[in-house]
């Protein structure tokens, strides 16, 4: 796995567990939703600073973007789409 798809990864992974939307994960660090979602696509290529933003935001160090996933894994998936009932 190359360090663009880890980093997409781990940041799907987390971000989902946290129950935290692309858009507010996005507002909350500071950077535009599309290239957030860029980022989980493997399309863009984030610099050190950003990456420590986004892991800033999310609330955990910066090398949990960096876990290896364990052989076999199931890739993360994405959160539901469409507004929360309540």
């Amino acid at each position: 796995m190359n360090g663009r798809a880890l980093v997409a990864w781990n940041l799907r992974r987390v971000r989902v567990a946290a129950g935290i939307s692309q858009e507010r994960l996005a507002a909350d660090a500071g950077v535009d939703r599309a290239y957030l979602g860029g980022l989980e696509r493997e399309t863009e290529n984030p610099s050190v600073d950003l990456l420590d933003r986004v892991a800033a935001a999310l609330s955990v160090p910066l090398c949990e973007l960096f876990v290896l996933p364990q052989e076999g894994a199931e890739p993360p998936r994405p959160l539901r789409g469409g507004r929360k009932k309540g």
